[in-house]
């Protein structure tokens, strides 16, 4: 939604990837490096980050009073006879002549041909070519002492030639070897008989020696390098999991995709932290794929058949599976000779059980990515058939196989047992995701639609896309499935409690409505849409009504399992509470802490939320407190993600009453932008509570800005019940900027609501907001008449909330009856009320009143020392816009306060004007309108309005002319006019 303040910034094209997770081993070089000579060699697969390590080490931390010379094997199929070796030479000098290099240099003539004129002569002729060689590599020792190399690094060691590798062999065995050497290589591309072996394998002559492996990095590590391409900004610990596990750590991988996901705007930002929009799967880099078909290429056929079977397999299989799924025909000898040498190469690897699998997730992606379909169908054939001998059955294997194979009928038998074990695990996530596809891709007949929609964990479901397909699966078996009048009942069942989740709540409520008359044949169905019909939901129905049916699915004598039983207790619990009904704590307590079965304790975690919910909408804060963090417990332990979050959006909440505002700022945003896991109507209230945190800190722009739009998504998803809170949030705004009629009409749809619905215990924020702009705008009879429906509604009631909101209004009324006194104690006793629950940004807002009261009342002393410890109240609570008015109107009674050092959070300019207030003052002095100052500052006219009044109320001033004469003789802005004309 608008409110979710997400990030969208584009990633600079320089944010390359940090140094992540190599500290230990750079440490290890330089400690090395700095004792000279010594061999170094840094081993690591494919994309590991041996060339980054090499580069980080000469670019900072270059060895000390060495010169360094940096030789690149190319990965070329015939390479050049010491190529590196001389491609790192020849830019070294621009004047090979002043090096005074001995006749032993003129063996370099063939290697160096442009140096002709400047070399000695060519030597005579060598015994043999070892001699030659021999002179050739003392040659380059040479040239190497002359242009006083310290370090020679050579990157890719594994493509070097035979005639580099002898040399490098050279250097390292020399009894008083001058040049330090650092070779970095992949152990997998290693041939048996490389002379590469014998230089990592043999004590160097006159050097000390250091071997280094490069490992992937953890989950940490992989947050922390995506961290370093995003500014050093902060990624979601879930998308660095999931991209730990698509890629296992290894960086090239990481960085590459990520690119790749930002190029597709797969990216943004939420609260404090960067995530991905869908966290499902991460495709293959074309950097990654190209590096693994570069090596697969290089391979026999029967090897690179060995790496498709492989691919197509996915998960870790027997040798002889995967020999099976390679061609039903051939020589099986030739086929375990080809699966050995896809081993050796190091794409894949055998576990100790003997088990055969791709090192790499994307690599096996890129691999299966280049199976033509018709033979990947053929294999995954052949595979789902050897798979089916297993025991015990890996039945989620053999519902993808044959589901990519094109047999439906056996891919939906294999899925719904894989569902019912992983429902039975308590992995009620994967079960979440075979039953959708099942349900969305599969064309089933209603009979099997109703059977397994039923056991969906619709809780669990995420991602408004997900609802929307599964809605439409339903959907389609009603109208073209041809269902019996039960069956369709059924699914009209599903069809009611998926709209629930989805927040369509009046929609949701017709179709379980249309469902009820046809739902006799199963009595547990029945009880539940009963219950259904009774919370009070997205409908202008009386209260009274829903209280029927909650009361009649009591009265049903009816045989259900515990979990259908459990369901029921949780829904009769949610909609007593909501309608304000006492016997709903009763029912509440009888909701265990914890179940023995997956879905009973679905049913627990919700009813806890539901009832820390309305504990908050009671004012029973420590109890909602106690049941939300048992719900996040439950939600934490069983992995239920959605349900976690939406405890999260109570939970801020209920830290926003109850003062707790350290990083809620944060947090609020977070979960307002949170499109995954959150449905538009949950990410309201965390929205709602961003308003009121930049009401409070003093940023009423930026507060009425949230508010409003809140409001219109309120409008838009919800039922009317979800525009009662942000209504009455931005209306209390208004308010304090005396804007009464706006107060009046955004107030009128809820509190018309309320009174035809019944439930005044949802009237807290609204009813002290109603009245007093009632009383301001001269209806005293209606305001009282309000107050006197709000006190009827929560009568008996034991909920502390609504009754300290209650009072609040009592106070406004005596305010408004021009008795000061009476309205101080009754504020006094709203705001001992409001302490109590305890809710102390309201208390100390009911202090305030009551302090003016006082003063008004001619209690200067009491009002001045009550406003004193309101202003501390206020600002340690971190309330600045409200603490800096109390502050201004102690100072206008002589009393001296300071300005607290507010940290974090907008900055709050006190008595000078805001860079955006200069703006628009700049521009009315030049003589623009408020209309033409909103055209140039992208601003709207009522904005600009605002900003306009409060510059003339820090500047004490009453009209535009006075304020533009002021700030020009005060020099804060220039008279560009005036300028102008002279």
């Amino acid at each position: 939604m608008s409110t979710s303040d997400s990030d969208t910034r584009d990633l600079p094209a320089s944010a390359a990837p940090g140094l992540v997770g190599r500290e230990r081993e750079l440490a290890a070089l330089r400690a090395a490096l700095s004792d000279p000579p010594v061999v170094v060699l840094i081993e690591g697969e494919a994309g590991i980050g041996k060339s980054r390590l090499v580069q980080e080490l000469l670019a900072a931390h270059a060895p000390a009073r060495q010169r360094v010379l940096l030789a690149t094997c190319p990965a070329v199929r015939q390479p050049f006879t010491l190529g590196p070796v001389v491609d790192a030479i020849r830019p070294a000098t621009e004047d090979v002549a002043r090096l005074g290099l001995s006749g032993l240099a003129g063996a370099l003539r063939p290697l160096f041909p442009e140096w002709a004129s400047a070399l000695p002569p060519t030597p005579d002729p060598a015994e043999d070519a070892a001699a030659a060689r021999h002179r050739l590599f003392r040659a380059i020792e040479e040239i190497l002492e002359r242009l006083e190399i310290g370090l020679l690094a050579v990157e890719d060691v594994h493509w070097a030639d035979e005639a580099t590798l002898e040399f490098l062999l050279f250097l390292a065995s020399r009894p008083r070897q001058q040049v330090s050497l650092l070779v970095s290589y992949r152990p997998e591309e290693i041939a048996p008989d490389s002379l590469l072996l014998r230089l990592s394998s043999r004590q160097p002559a006159g050097a000390a020696r250091l071997r280094l492996s490069l490992e992937p990095l953890d989950v940490p590590g992989t947050a922390a390098l995506v961290s370093s391409m995003l500014g050093g900004e902060r990624v979601s610990d879930e998308f660095a999991t999931i991209l730990h596990d698509r890629t296992d750590g290894l960086p090239l991988a990481v960085e590459e995709s990520v690119r790749l996901m930002w190029n597709r705007a797969d990216m943004t930002r939420r609260g404090d932290s960067w995530v991905r929009q869908r966290l499902s799967e991460i495709d293959v880099p074309p950097t990654v794929r190209d590096v693994v078909l570069e090596r697969s290429a290089r391979l026999g056929p029967a090897a690179q058949a060995a790496l498709r079977a492989a691919a197509v397999l996915a998960d870790p299989a027997p040798e002889e599976a995967v020999v099976e799924v390679m061609a039903p025909e051939g020589d099986p000898a030739s086929r375990l000779a080809g699966l050995a040498e896809a081993v050796g190469s190091g794409l894949l690897r055998e576990d100790q059980r003997g088990l055969v699998s791709y090192r790499h997730k994307l690599a096996c992606r890129a691999v299966y990515e280049t199976i033509p379909v018709p033979q990947r169908r053929a294999m995954h054939l052949r595979a789902a058939h050897v798979l089916e001998d297993t025991t015990p059955s890996p039945v989620a294997q053999l519902a993808r196989h044959f589901r990519e194979a094109g047999d439906t009928t056996a891919w939906c038998r294999y899925t719904e047992q894989s569902a019912d074990l992983a429902l039975a695990s308590g992995d009620d996530a994967t079960a979440v995701t075979l039953l959708h596809e099942l349900l969305t891709n599969a064309g089933l007949p209603p009979a099997d639609v109703v059977r397994l929609t039923g056991k969906v964990p619709f809780h669990l479901l995420s991602g408004h896309e997900r609802y929307r397909e599964l809605m439409d699966a339903l959907h389609l078996a009603l109208d073209t499935g041809g269902p019996t009048p039960s069956e369709a009942a059924e699914i009209r069942f599903h069809v009611a409690r998926l709209l629930q989740q989805m927040e369509e709540f009046e929609q949701s409520r017709i179709e379980m409505e249309r469902a009820l008359p046809d739902l006799g044949h199963d009595p547990a169905k029945s009880v539940r849409a009963m219950m259904f019909l009774g919370l009070p939901y997205g409908t202008t129905t009386p209260a009274a009504e829903h209280l029927r049916w909650l009361r009649r699915v009591a009265q049903v004598p009816v045989s259900i399992a515990p979990v259908d039983r459990l369901n029921i207790r949780v829904g009769r619990a949610s909609g007593l509470l909501l309608l304000g009904e006492e016997e709903g704590w009763a029912e509440a307590a009888l909701i265990a802490d914890d179940a023995s079965t997956a879905a009973e304790r679905q049913q627990i975690t919700v009813g806890h939320q539901n009832v820390g919910h309305m504990a908050l909408i009671w004012g029973r804060y420590p109890e909602a407190r106690r049941a939300l963090t048992l719900a996040a417990g439950l939600a934490d332990t069983y992995q239920y993600q959605k349900l976690r979050r939406k405890g999260q959006v109570t939970l801020a909440q209920l830290d926003w009453l109850t003062g707790a505002w350290d990083g809620l700022a944060d947090r609020a945003q977070s979960l307002a932008g949170d499109e995954e896991l959150l449905q538009p109507v949950s990410r309201l209230a965390p929205a709602v509570v961003t308003g009121l945190l930049y009401a409070a800190r003093g940023d009423q722009d930026r507060a009425d800005e949230c508010l409003r739009r809140v409001l219109e998504q309120a409008d838009r998803h919800g039922g009317a019940e979800h525009s009662v809170e942000p209504a009455g949030a931005l209306a209390r705004l208004r308010l304090g900027a005396g804007r009464v009629d706006d107060v009046l009409r955004l107030t009128d749809g809820p509190i018309r609501f309320l009174e035809r619905k019944g439930t005044w215990i949802w009237a807290t924020e609204l009813a002290p907001v109603r009245a007093e702009a009632l009383l301001m705008a001269g209806r005293i009879d209606e305001a009282g008449d309000l107050v006197d429906a709000f006190a009827a509604g929560v009568r008996g009631r034991r909920a502390p909330g609504p009754h300290a909101a209650l009072s609040t209004c009592r106070a406004i009324l005596a305010q408004h009856q021009d008795d000061p006194l009476s309205a101080a104690e009754l504020f006094a006793r709203a705001a001992d009320a409001w302490q109590g629950l305890p809710q102390p940004y309201d208390a100390l807002l009911s202090r305030e009143r009551q302090a003016r009261c006082l003063l008004r009342a001619d209690q200067s002393d009491a009002a001045l020392s009550l406003l004193t410890e309101t202003f501390q109240g206020l600002s340690t609570l971190g309330a600045r816009g409200d603490a800096e008015r109390v502050m201004h109107t102690l100072r206008a009674s002589g009393v001296g306060v300071k300005r607290p050092s507010w940290h974090g959070g907008r900055r709050s300019y006190g008595d000078q004007l805001s860079p955006r207030e200069l703006d628009v003052v700049r521009l009315l002095v030049g003589g623009r309108t408020n209309r033409e100052i909103a055209g140039a500052l992208i601003l709207s006219p009522k904005t600009v309005a605002r900003h306009v009044e409060t510059a003339m109320r820090k500047l004490e001033v009453s009209s535009r002319t006075a304020l533009a004469v002021k700030v020009v003789e005060a020099g804060v802005v220039v008279d560009s006019s005036a300028g102008a004309s002279r």
